[in-house]
């Protein structure tokens, strides 16, 4: 039996739907900061306006030093389809570059530094998956509308999935107007990849009562019948970067700092989310920031890049990661190392398009659909 341990372990089967999957050259894999950053300014003055760099909030300093844009992944798709670059350079992870692409004008090219990065929630909720649930879960409740929702940290698949279903996309901000919109269309409720976010989101809701978990791995677990009972069903997925987060953490904040204040993201686990002062997007934990006072003592409970960020952008704020040294970075972002953006960049002064990330006509069209109900709320 495959388990959640396992297939974290094991290479994302989507990035094989790319035939472009190619390693960094040797010849940049030992380039020092002073070299590599004269050599992507060189780059970037020869290409001007044909490119531009998208730097997630989880991204390392070496990468948004170079970003013309800097935030979340749907922010940043809005700002490459706003943009009249003919290059999109996407410093985050497939899935993103995945929505920009589907997003942006058909001659604006997606390109992601390195293709190993790639997100584990994302993969933990794969088409093959999804379809055998759907096909077990619809079985058990014929007469009912079952309607799919995913999280935008999820592949094109499963987003035109959701479209092919009556369902849509949803982003950490909108996640309960998009239960509510499920609701008004249909009975129940299928929220997929991540379970805590989904948790969360029912509370907000007032529907806590109502959920229960689909586990995948799990072939011997709770059957469809009994799972159909519930409105709410909960896919098992977690990003691994917010589930490390405990409330012990917060409570060793607050016994070191008793004036200290925690917010947390909302893919953090229920009782996370409830000892914190505040819980949100990484939006809103950047506008938390930008709006403390000086002075102010805030905990952070996200991937440790976004926090180290905050700390050199607003250093009247006193901004600590919620669990010290033991706060993990993104190992999927980690994949885009700065040597890797210097190599797309001097290939496409040379000419060469590298690592295209470009998804399947009908698959965009059905994604899009699914995104388009989003805004729709």
């Amino acid at each position: 039996m495959v388990t959640m341990e396992t297939a974290e372990l094991e290479t994302d089967l989507s990035l094989f739907k790319y035939d472009n999957l190619e390693q960094l050259p040797s010849r940049y894999r030992d380039l020092e900061e002073d070299e590599r950053t004269e050599r992507i300014e060189a780059a970037l003055a020869e290409l001007d306006d044909d490119v531009v760099i998208l730097g997630h909030n989880y991204q390392r300093r070496e990468i948004v030093e170079h970003a013309d844009f800097v935030g979340d992944s749907y922010q940043l798709s809005k700002e490459a389809a706003n943009a009249d670059a003919e290059y999109v350079i996407f410093g985050g992870v497939t899935f993103m570059a995945e929505s920009a692409d589907i997003i942006t004008d058909d001659d604006q090219t997606v390109i992601l530094p390195s293709m190993e990065a790639s997100c584990p929630m994302a993969g933990m909720a794969e088409a093959l998956q999804v379809d055998a649930a759907w096909a077990k879960i619809t079985e058990a409740a014929p007469d009912e509308d079952i309607i799919p929702i995913t999280y935008m940290n999820s592949y094109a698949d499963l987003k035109a999935f959701c479209a092919s279903h009556g369902g849509l996309v949803c982003t950490s901000s909108n996640a309960h107007k998009a239960f509510e919109y499920a609701f008004e269309k249909g009975d129940k409720v299928l929220f997929l990849p991540d379970k805590h976010l989904g948790e969360n989101t029912a509370h907000r809701l007032d529907m806590a009562d109502e959920t229960v978990e689909w586990d995948p791995w799990d072939p011997d677990g709770k059957d469809a019948a009994a799972v159909v009972d519930n409105d709410i069903i909960l896919w098992n997925g977690y990003c691994q970067v917010h589930e490390r987060f405990r409330v012990d953490h917060l409570e060793e904040v607050r016994e070191s700092n008793p004036d200290a204040k925690v917010i947390v993201h909302p893919e953090c686990r229920r009782e996370v989310v409830e000892a914190a002062d505040k819980a949100g997007s990484t939006a809103t934990i950047c506008e938390t920031i930008e709006n403390a006072d000086p002075g102010d003592t805030w905990a952070i409970g996200t991937e440790i890049h976004l926090t180290n960020h905050l700390q050199r952008w607003h250093p009247e704020v006193n901004v600590v990661p919620l669990c010290g040294d033991a706060c993990m970075d993104c190992n999927a972002m980690r994949q885009i190392d700065p040597n890797y953006l210097t190599w797309v960049l001097e290939e496409l002064c040379a000419g060469r398009e590298r690592n295209v990330i470009e998804v399947a006509p009908e698959e965009k069209e059905m994604a899009g659909l699914a995104l388009e109900r989003m805004l729709e709320i």
